[in-house]
Formats: structure tokens, sequence, C-alpha cells
């Protein structure tokens, strides 16, 4: 009798355990989840660490060698809502998505615009703003030229390597010849030197360039492709990507984008801050 009691005592006893198992598993899970979150860490450490690229107005070096730029902007007031210090990690753009997957930065702040092949290797916050490809000339080079003029087998033209901009040079003028760079700097070098036709760059760029050089340099007005900026993090991290949309939702409904986007695009105030 009583080893029917202990057989049935047991039998109820297991059935409990393989109740309360999933449960309790899937707690340990969830804050396993929540420990490992890059969000987390950063609270943890108390620092952001931003990968960036250096290309105008996005990023770059004041007078003093201090970082400026819109990508800039937004990293240091994310970090200042989040209650840490931010670290800039400038990468080479065409390792910039390899760096994050590795770890070495928290998130990609840095004008990069989302792609589906992008997005394969790495998650993108809801867009911040938006912005456009245009093109960047030699006006000697380019003398009465078309924008169609350019998609021609004897046209060169550059852009930065790993970026949309070569996206947006091979697809519209995809009979001419591309030439890759690793920055913005060294391509808008060659449009000056005549060593290429002309260049896909991101705006405001191209009218940047082509309003400080009238006599050397001509930016066409035509939009080549319309692009979302997003923040970059690692796959897999729900309450990371979770915290971004709704920090950039905020700051959207503030106008504090669209306030600092108009500074860094639609003025050249900034310049005097430059070396």
């Amino acid at each position: 009798m009583k080893t029917v009691s202990w057989f049935v005592s047991a039998f109820f006893l297991v059935c409990a355990l393989t109740l309360v198992s999933p449960a309790a598993q899937a707690g340990q899970l969830h804050d396993q989840l929540v420990a490992e979150s890059t969000i987390e860490q950063i609270v943890k450490r108390g620092t952001i660490k931003v990968g960036m690229d250096i290309f105008v107005p996005y990023a770059m070096k004041d007078k003093t060698g201090r970082l400026i730029g819109l990508e800039i902007d937004v990293a240091r007031q994310l970090a200042a809502d989040m209650g840490v210090e931010v670290e800039f990690v400038p990468t080479k753009w065409s390792g910039i998505i390899p760096a994050l997957v590795a770890g070495k930065f928290d998130v990609i702040i840095g004008g990069m615009t989302v792609t589906p092949k992008r997005n394969i290797k790495i998650n993108f916050t809801n867009p911040y703003y938006y912005t456009s490809q245009g093109l960047l000339a030699n006006t000697k080079m380019s003398k009465g030229f078309t924008l169609a003029d350019f998609n021609d087998p004897k046209v060169t033209i550059a852009a930065r390597l790993g970026s949309t901009a070569a996206v947006a040079a091979k697809a519209n003028f995809p009979k001419a010849r591309l030439r890759l760079f690793d920055d913005e700097p060294a391509a808008v070098q060659e449009v000056r030197n005549g060593r290429v036709h002309a260049m896909v760059g991101g705006q405001p760029l191209p009218a940047h360039m082509a309003a400080e050089s009238p006599q050397l340099l001509h930016a066409y007005s035509d939009q080549l492709m319309k692009e979302p900026m997003s923040f970059a993090v690692r796959k897999g991290d729900v309450d990371t990507l979770n915290f971004f949309n709704n920090w950039i939702e905020v700051v959207r409904s503030k106008g504090w984008v669209e306030q600092r986007y108009h500074y860094w695009f639609e003025t050249t105030e900034w310049k005097k801050e430059l070396q």
C-alpha cells in the first residue's frame, strides 16, 4: 500500500516538474537575453560605442580635431538621453558592417542607408531621416553634358567603396566605367584633378562642393536615388532595436532631427568650424 502511495506521489511530482520546468526555462532564457542585450551592456559599461566613417557633413573634424556633423550630433544626443558617455570608433566604410558583427562597437550611426543586402547581415532601426544621391562633375570634362551623357563607355565615374552611391552610379550609368575609393574626399579630388568625369555622392556633398568651386565643379540637380537612413545593430537583439526605434520616434516628434538636418544639409554655417 505504501508502495502504491509512493508511486502516486512520485507520479504527481514528475507531472508538476514537467509543467513548471518549461516556464522556469523560459524565465531563465528571458533573463539571459536581457543580460546579453547591447542596451544592457551599454548601461552597465556607461559608454555607447558608435561605429562611423568620416564624410561630409555626417562626420568631420573641426579646427581642434573634435568630431562634428549630423551623425555626431545624433550619437551625442542619444548618449545624453541614455545617461552614458559616447565613444566614436572611426571605421572604413567597406569594413564597417563586419566590424559591427564582430562586436567592435554597439551600433552604426554613420549615414547608413537601408538595403536588402545589408539587412541580411544586420538589423536596421526605423528611418530617422532620408537622403539622396547626386552627381558632381568636372566642369571642363562635362561641358554641354546632360545627365544621360554620362552613361557612356568613354566616361569614368567615381564613388565610395561599399556605399549606395556606388549602387546609384551603376544603376544610372551602367555603360560608364566606375572607379571606387575608400572615402568621398578622395573621389572629389579625382573630379577636381580631371582624372574622372564625375562622382556620385550623398547630398549635400555634390551641391556644397560645386558651390565652393563653381569654375571647376558642377552639381546636377537630379536626384539619383532617395534613401532611408537608419541605425544598424546586430541581429537577434530585440531590446536594443526596440529602444533605438522608440528614441527615434521621440526625437522626430519633437522636431529635433529636422532641426539638425536643416543645419547640416541646408546651411553652410558649419563650414567655419572646419580646418
